[in-house]
């Protein structure tokens, strides 16, 4: 028995797809793209991480100058100073 040659059945299959594609139409308009926004904070980040990059690892003159006067015996740093620095390096507070 062949139901496809049915005018009913005909009618049914007709709704079933107009229906589908009412169903299909409406998902494609209801999509939305990504959007990306930067807060002006994570800005002013990217912009001082440049800055810091382009920073010297080492400062030259510092070290140029203080080997000129380790050369002519003028270097004499002080005690007290030499280890509030190394504190200093350490983010340790100096209490004793």
């Amino acid at each position: 028995m062949k139901i496809f040659n049915n005018p009913n059945i005909q009618k049914v299959l007709g709704a079933y797809k107009s229906k589908m594609t009412k169903v299909e139409k409406s998902n494609k308009t209801m999509e939305a793209k990504d959007k990306i926004q930067i807060s002006s904070k994570a800005k002013d980040f990217q912009v001082a991480m440049k800055a810091f990059k382009k920073l010297p690892d080492v400062r030259d003159e510092k070290i140029n100058e203080t080997q000129k006067a380790i050369g002519s015996g003028n270097y004499n740093p002080a005690a007290a100073e030499a280890v509030d620095k190394i504190f200093e390096g350490m983010n340790f507070d100096k209490k004793v």
